[in-house]
């Protein structure tokens, strides 16, 4: 049975590994992605560090860790939280946990007190802005506050 959690120490290397290995396989292993962030190995410390960060990992039936999606501040002062590293391994894929994954980062939005959910995100990653999309987030432009992540092409908000 597959199980959501949230995130432990003990997750940090699979995550960072599968996180690689799909920024790799999408040809997003380079400058301006999440493959070259600097908390990407130790992602517990980074969304434990604040009571406004939370990420959920995917464990399989066996207990392995097969993906997960982060949520953290972006733009406290307009109360924005920021959807980062939305992951699954090929194994899951396809059990809808993409959205059962955005709904408790939804989730954590409104109780943390969010009023906006920003992501972005890379044409290479079609099935994701497929999913975006159909919950509802809606394509800027351009990145909000010139974007974290300077290799990104497309850019999304949710209204809370």
């Amino acid at each position: 049975m597959i199980k959501i959690r949230e995130i432990q120490e003990k997750d940090n290397s699979a995550l960072a590994k599968l996180i690689r290995e799909s920024l790799k396989a999408n040809q997003l292993d380079i400058p301006g992605t999440a493959y070259f962030d600097v908390e990407l190995d130790n992602l517990s410390a980074y969304y434990q560090s604040s009571r406004q960060r939370q990420y959920f990992v995917v464990l399989d039936e066996n207990g392995e860790v097969s993906g997960g999606c982060g949520i953290a501040e972006y733009d406290s002062d307009n109360r924005v939280a920021e959807l980062q590293k939305l992951y699954l391994t090929n194994t899951v894929q396809g059990h809808h946990l993409s959205y059962k994954l955005l709904t408790k980062v939804i989730e954590f939005a409104n109780q943390a007190g969010y009023r906006q959910l920003y992501l972005e995100t890379h044409h290479n990653l079609a099935s994701a802005m497929h999913i975006y999309q159909t919950f509802g987030f809606e394509e800027l432009s351009q990145p909000l506050n010139n974007g974290e992540h300077s290799a990104m092409d497309h850019f999304f908000i949710l209204k809370l």
